[in-house]
């Protein structure tokens, strides 16, 4: 059971864990972080990403400027493309570490211990990762909600509302972390070895034959 166990939940957390990555890569590149809807003029909408600002007006089109500069941009902007790269890097880091220490790839099937080593390394890389992409855009959202119902602005003065961009890096660190999770609980299961076996079988039939010398008259 736990031979047959152990691969598929592998495969489960290395598969989960590539989503995450996908989802982390896409939400750094996406404008949508903050979504401004201008009352005056509704036929345009104003989007605020890491990289650009963008207009979307009702016809389909789009018009996007990227930011002049690293300095200028607020806070939580400038560390979140710094955590964010962090959380791609560390992901496509465990995702290569991970990989090359799956059960079911044939290479260095006589180094178990090595490949468990590579596995737990992926795991932990992948929660390092999660947390990175939690981390920026639970940090951009609470500065939105702050700015949304600071009273000191006036009502009039349009508010920035959450992005799409928000919803998609928490998901991914979510996946980030249940896959480096998935791989983890692999290493904890104990999987019997067949030489413990037959050790344990010629062992308890030596018992049996000395009981058996001992009872005889």
């Amino acid at each position: 059971m736990a031979l047959v166990y152990q691969p598929v939940m592998q495969l489960s957390g290395i598969l989960v864990s590539l989503l995450g990555w996908v989802l982390s890569c896409l939400t750094t590149y996406l404008p949508q972080w903050k979504n401004l809807n201008l009352e005056l003029n509704e036929l345009e909408i104003w989007t605020m990403g890491l990289w650009q600002a963008c207009v979307v007006q009702e016809e389909g089109g789009m018009q996007c400027k990227d930011f002049d500069s690293f300095l200028a941009l607020p806070p939580e902007l400038r560390i979140s493309r710094i955590l964010m790269f962090f959380s791609n890097g560390s992901g496509l880091l465990g995702l290569l570490l991970s990989g090359f220490g799956l059960d079911c790839l044939k290479i260095g099937e006589r180094q178990q211990e090595q490949k468990k080593r590579l596995l737990l390394f992926g795991g932990m890389l992948f929660w390092i990762s999660g947390i990175t992409a939690i981390v920026p855009v639970s940090w951009v959202a609470h500065s939105t909600v702050q700015e949304f119902w600071d009273e000191n602005i006036p009502d009039i003065v349009p508010r920035w509302d959450f992005g799409e961009a928000l919803f998609v890096g928490w998901l991914a660190g979510f996946c980030l972390i249940l896959g480096g999770s998935l791989l983890n609980c692999t290493l904890c299961s104990t999987e019997v070895h067949p030489s413990s076996v037959h050790y344990a079988v010629a062992e308890q039939q030596d018992q049996c034959q000395r009981l058996e010398t001992e009872t005889r008259p």
